[in-house]
């Protein structure tokens, strides 16, 4: 398998040596849904490929500590917003995209969150920006268990069946698959909105 740095090579002999695997790999998932910018599957994908009889222990270990930070950002946007939020921002260069998001999130709310689960936008918008508008945490949580579990089973799952050849087909079609997963959970959650929206009319 080829490593794209030397720094994540050492990351995977570190955990995959380590008699607490899962452990470290749940550190890893929070300290990447945080502040980290490489991306996690870089260690990921190679770990699942060779310890495939642990392969749904590695998504799960993943997904709970992406879920444990998610709750931290949360936190962070509904306690801290004007002191560690605004500097936060600032410091991760996110300006931008937490102003873009804001008008996302307030029109689509709970698709937002999904779709930026899924889509390559850093998610520490969407944890800051869910927790300043006080969006019910229950909510918040249950859309970032389905978008990081469908980017992380859904990956276990590719690995169990290709194997390594899953590394390149990532690198290559990451951002095609991540595009075209979040339009369709955007288009899936409007057409329901809309469905629901008639049935009322019907009713009333």
């Amino acid at each position: 398998m080829a490593f794209t740095s030397k720094r994540t090579k050492q990351w995977f002999e570190r955990i995959n040596g380590s008699k607490n695997m899962l452990w470290l790999l749940a550190i890893l998932s929070f300290l990447e849904t945080i502040i980290l910018p490489i991306p996690i599957e870089l260690v990921l994908i190679p770990l699942m490929a060779v310890n495939r009889q642990r392969i749904w222990a590695i998504a799960t270990a993943t997904t709970l500590g992406c879920l444990v930070a998610s709750i931290v950002g949360y936190g962070v946007g509904m306690v801290l917003y004007q002191s560690v939020g605004t500097w936060f921002i600032e410091f991760m260069g996110m300006e931008q995209s937490y102003q873009a998001f804001q008008g996302f999130f307030d029109q689509y709310g709970f698709a937002a969150i999904l779709a930026i689960g899924i889509l390559p936008i850093p998610f520490q918008v969407a944890m800051i920006t869910a927790g300043l508008s006080g969006y019910p945490i229950v909510l918040f949580v249950l859309a970032a268990l389905i978008a990081r579990g469908l980017r992380y089973f859904g990956l276990a799952w590719l690995v169990h069946r290709f194997g390594h050849r899953v590394e390149s087909m990532w690198k290559r079609h990451a951002l095609k698959t991540s595009l075209a997963l979040g339009s369709v959970v955007l288009l899936l959650v409007l057409l329901l909105v809309l469905g629901m929206q008639g049935l009322a009319g019907l009713i009333v």
